[in-house]
């Protein structure tokens, strides 16, 4: 069985008919490099991109492998990773044909598409979304194939007319510079048809798309946020992305992304937020709701008989957690950093501070053995913020000074005494 090659513009470039042998090739190659090399034309500018697309036409046609595949899908084959062990990404097929030269691009001007483009949106939610789940219509715009001309792009019978430009081909070589001297040839999409090897007169377009093939359209999907949910995780809508005639459609994802909470923090399954408590609450105990929850809940608790709260100390109220995703039956556990509240100036001023001595455990005594030199300093309040402040400026005022620093202190050549 003898294989028709569905392109043949490569054997083209050399000369060749598709049945030619290796021999033949490397012959043709070989007398047409010489013709049309850059150094024996220096008049012809031309001559640098004729030079290099039979470059690498030999170089595809010369390997068996290549040249089969090339044969049987033609360079779609080659740029779609599709057969003969081909790799998809182009870069990878000219790192195979010509080592770092970087002298070609051979790609398509456009990548045979099997399904259409995804679509990815950030949706921002809250904490109580996540905590309680939630449906949402959203008012979305997309394309759609035309239903007055079924994609075509045509008005009526109209039939697209073969692109002059890229010969139907859907690609041009243009030359590129890209080192002094040095040229480079690229096949890229042709932009008088768009990479499609034909175009339709103004006058046979389709009226409601303008040849377009697509139209916009006004659509309202409905997305579920599910309990439990974590941060960044893409609720995919398949296949209701962007049209296009001929390919499935893309998909829409949307991507969750949670918002700051003011009171919660959110690890996992498991919660954390700040619960003030009296000084009082603190000595001799509580029993009332601490906090309302992310479904609107009180949270009421008790602290055992006699237990004494420290300022900073944390409990945890287990199952008050977050949802577990895929199964909200199951929740995390809810951590509180209980913080004292003390009594303000106001407070003390109207109780008898005499009886409340008595009742509060003895003030520490002096220090033993006192220092010797004892000080008196002002009480003074403070801003933690502005730690570590107080001697930039002058830092930065004595910049000037550093060259005469010389690691001695003194700014000057250490003397030489005699011993």
């Amino acid at each position: 069985m003898v294989l028709v090659p569905v392109e043949t513009e490569l054997y083209d470039v050399l000369g060749v008919p598709p049945s030619a042998s290796e021999n033949d090739i490397k012959k043709a190659y070989r007398k047409k490099a010489k013709e049309h090399h850059p150094v024996s034309n220096p008049n012809d500018p031309g001559a640098a991109q004729k030079f290099q697309e039979m470059a690498a036409a030999y170089e595809i046609l010369s390997d068996p492998n290549t040249r089969e595949v090339y044969d049987r899908e033609g360079m779609d084959g080659l740029t779609g990773g599709r057969g003969g062990g081909m790799p998809a990404d182009p870069a990878e097929i000219f790192a195979q044909f010509f080592g770092n030269a970087n002298f070609f691009d051979f790609t398509a001007g456009a990548p045979r598409k099997h399904k259409g483009e995804n679509t990815e949106v950030p949706y921002d939610v809250t904490l109580e979304d996540l905590y309680n789940g939630k449906s949402v219509k959203i008012n979305m715009e997309k394309e759609v194939i035309c239903t007055t001309c079924n994609g075509s792009g045509a008005r009526g019978n109209a039939k697209p007319k073969e692109c002059s430009r890229c010969e139907s081909k859907g690609w041009i070589f243009t030359q590129t510079q890209i080192a002094p001297s040095q040229y480079g040839t690229m096949r890229t999409k042709c932009p008088d048809c768009d990479g499609k090897g034909s175009k339709l007169r103004e006058k046979d377009r389709c009226k409601k798309c303008k040849g377009e093939r697509t139209v916009k359209e006004k659509t309202r999907q409905e997305i579920f946020v599910e309990k439990g949910m974590p941060d960044g995780y893409r609720i995919v809508l398949t296949g209701a992305g962007d049209q296009e005639p001929g390919i499935p459609p893309g998909d829409v994802i949307f991507k969750i992304k949670t918002a700051q909470h003011p009171t919660f923090e959110r690890s996992g399954s498991d919660l954390l937020t700040n619960v003030k408590i009296t000084l009082s609450e603190a000595l001799l105990g509580f029993s009332r709701i601490l906090l309302t929850h992310l479904d609107g809940r009180g949270i009421r608790v008790s602290s055992p008989p006699g237990k004494v709260v420290n300022p900073g100390q944390s409990i945890k109220l287990r199952g008050e957690g977050m949802p577990a995703f895929k199964n909200p039956d199951q929740k995390g556990d809810l951590y509180i950093v209980l913080e004292v509240e003390m009594p303000d100036a106001e407070w003390i001023r109207n109780v008898d501070t005499a009886a409340l001595a008595k009742l509060l455990p003895p003030k520490k005594a002096q220090i033993d053995p006192a220092p010797e030199i004892v000080d008196e300093t002002p009480f003074e309040e403070a801003d933690l913020e502005d730690f570590g402040d107080g001697d930039e400026d002058d830092w930065e005022d004595d910049d000037d000074d550093d060259d005469d620093y010389d690691g001695h202190g003194m700014g000057a050549e250490p003397e030489c005494r005699p011993q």
